[in-house]
């Protein structure tokens, strides 16, 4: 997303801001490498032409956008690159050495029109040979040059240990990086090495290992290490930076049937009415499509500048402004530029349809040829799940009465055309006291009232009520569970997640921890993932009770990653992860007089007493056990949960 197209007739921010300086990476590349794979994204970069769909020209912009734009935030991770002393680095993710173990180590996805590079270039780094000058050689990672760069002052090895000295090139990163997945109706031969034909833009990336892009050059002794491997694969935590005290990593979203996903009023902060859908896990995204495209450009960089001067990025010690949509699109280029590609950007979104594992190859063989199984599955699925999992709703008549709402439900799964145009979700928010899951993702506060997306919600979001009290497991004392009080102002919701290509998807739950998972994007492979998640989710009894914990003994240094810390706490082998990474650590210290706490801790004797009490009430997400809730159809007979399975498998 930091790459700027002139599908507009208009210079993009970054060409404008670099074209009067020298562009080193052009001179990698032949003009007959460029001549022969013509850039058909119009200064933006490459993409063949190769595309399942006939996509309109409107259609193909928006796929430009998708896979390519940056929205001009290369400066703002060359910042953060500087703010975390290089564990944040993204220019250290790109050494051609990894080519060939990128999806191993990474889960990242290569760029099929790039090729390993065994020869450094003139500034003594390693990058792949691309037919995209402005590829990196991974999928979503973009590289352009760096105006701040000076040749007298380079000096590699010097960068590689902090990241200050200017480097030549500056990565931003686009929807792609965690957007674009291999296709399961297409997998890859070599999932290290797909072609264009193997990939698909929206399914979202299952493998990608956030952990790994952000964890890599930060000590094994570190808490924060701990933090980032307690991270699943697929997920991303996108309150990291932004952040509201809370480890929360979720899922990245599959997008399918964009055309058919519900609206419903909702009253905006102007006190105008507007029917919205509900985007996000919490479904706090509440003011448009439009808008909540926009503030994941921003989430994700575009107007660094700004952005970060509302709120401290990765630490917080200071309050939260909210971020102004006119004032962004007055004086931030990189916010208007943005804002006129999201038309087509939806237009190629809405294209994408659901992937159905009758069409992968050999998929029918792990469906059920018996159709009364199949029959009996449906049937369970309108009376247990369709309430929820269904955009298709009988009018508000029929609903007031429960039978003929249970009627109208099966006679509509039974119909051949149920799946059609169908989101199976209705979208709405649900109170995690009824769904259970671990609560974390839905207490997250940056869109409630005063905080940095503020303007991104609606103030119905920000109105809801409190959905009351959780009773949460107490990793210290079993027999006395923990209480904890939701609060008012939007928090404690989760919207229905869609079940379209779930096959294809697993884990499952929003944090992807419940199932295998077995880094095989091969269709066998995804079904065995598919079967052993729905099974750990209908029959409880089979799930491992995952609690996140250390599996050292580490240190807490605050800033983290500052060579000269203020603040160095020791943490036990064993300790919850997130009974230190969901509290305000800097307020903590303040408040609570932590430090002395600490102190107290003696050697191998673990967080215990006084001091475990004092940190799960600073807690602002006490919720430990990440696989739990959800727990809806788990008291169906053995047979109907098979059945079950054998319909959504379908899906």
């Amino acid at each position: 997303m930091f790459i700027v197209c002139g599908f507009y007739g208009t210079a993009t921010a970054l060409a404008d801001e670099y074209s009067e300086t020298p562009a080193p990476i052009s001179s990698q590349y032949s003009s007959t490498d460029v001549n022969e794979y013509p850039d058909n994204c119009e200064g933006i970069g490459y993409l063949p032409e190769y595309t399942k769909e006939n996509l309109t020209d409107a259609e193909k912009r928006g796929r430009c956008t998708w896979y390519l734009w940056t929205g001009g935030n290369a400066k703002y991770y060359r910042d953060l690159a500087k703010r975390t002393h290089g564990s944040a680095d993204l220019l250290k993710l790109i050494d051609s050495k990894d080519h060939d173990e990128r999806f191993k180590l990474y889960g990242a996805i290569n760029d099929p029109g790039c090729e390993k590079s065994t020869e450094k270039d003139e500034y003594g780094l390693r990058l792949d040979k691309c037919k995209d000058p402005l590829s990196t050689g991974v999928i979503g990672l973009r590289k352009f040059p760096n105006p701040n760069f000076e040749q007298a002052k380079w000096n590699p090895d010097e960068y590689f240990k902090t990241s200050q000295v200017e480097p030549p090139y500056l990565i931003g990163q686009s929807c792609a990086i965690c957007h674009v997945a291999l296709d399961p109706l297409n997998p890859p031969k070599d999932k290290e090495h797909p072609k264009w034909e193997n990939l698909v833009p929206a399914l979202g990336n299952q493998y990608i290992k956030e952990s790994e892009f952000f964890g890599r050059s930060i000590a094994d002794n570190s808490f924060v290490k701990q933090v980032l491997k307690s991270q699943k694969p697929g997920t991303s935590d996108t309150s990291r930076i932004a952040t509201d005290h809370i480890n929360n990593p979720n899922a990245i979203n599959a997008i399918f049937n964009l055309g058919d996903r519900p609206t419903y009023p909702e009253v905006m902060n102007d006190g105008s009415t507007k029917d919205v859908n509900h985007i996000l896990k919490d479904g706090a995204d509440s003011t448009g499509v439009a808008t909540a495209s926009l503030r994941v450009y921003v989430n994700i960089g575009m107007c660094g500048d700004y952005w970060t001067s509302l709120h401290e990025p990765l630490l917080g010690r200071t309050p939260q402004k909210p971020f102004d949509i006119e004032k962004a699109r007055k004086e931030c280029k990189d916010w208007r530029e943005t804002e006129a590609r999201m038309a087509d950007a939806e237009s190629f979104l809405k294209t994408i349809e659901p992937m159905h594992l009758k069409d992968a190859p050999g998929g029918e063989e792990f469906l059920t040829k018996d159709q009364e199984v199949l029959k009996r599955g449906k049937l369970v699925f309108a009376s247990t799940c369709a309430g929820c999992h269904s955009s298709k709703k009988p009018t508000a008549e029929i609903a007031a009465d429960p039978e003929q709402a249970q009627k109208w439900y099966e006679e509509s799964v039974l119909s051949s055309n149920f799946l059609d145009h169908n989101f199976l979700s209705d979208d709405q928010r649900y109170p995690v006291t009824l769904i259970g899951t671990n609560a974390a993702r839905s207490l997250g506060t940056n869109a409630t009232k005063g905080h940095i997306w503020d303007q991104f919600s609606s103030k119905t979001y920000k109105e809801l009520p409190s959905p009351g009290n959780l009773t949460l497991y107490n990793p210290f004392d079993e027999k006395k569970p923990i209480e904890f009080k939701i609060p008012n102002g939007g928090l404690g919701y989760y919207r229905t997640p869609s079940l379209i290509s779930i096959w294809a998807t697993a884990p499952l739950l929003h944090n992807n921890t419940l199932g295998l998972y077995n880094e095989d994007p091969s269709v066998k492979g995804r079904v065995a993932a598919y079967t052993d998640a729905m099974e750990k989710l209908l029959w409880p009894e089979k799930r491992e009770g995952i609690i996140s914990r250390t599996d050292r003994d580490t240190k807490l240094e605050l800033p983290p990653g500052d060579p000269n810390p203020r603040f160095r706490l020791p943490v036990p082998k064993g300790t919850p992860v997130n009974l230190l990474a969901s509290i305000n650590i800097r307020e903590a210290i303040t408040s609570l007089n932590l430090s002395n706490l600490f102190q107290d801790l003696k050697p191998g004797g673990g967080i215990k007493g006084k001091l475990a009490r004092v940190l799960l009430r600073a807690n602002k997400s006490p919720d430990f056990v990440e696989d739990e809730g959800h727990y809806f159809g788990s008291n169906l007979p053995d047979e109907d949960k098979k059945a079950l399975i054998e319909f959504v498998k379908t899906f």
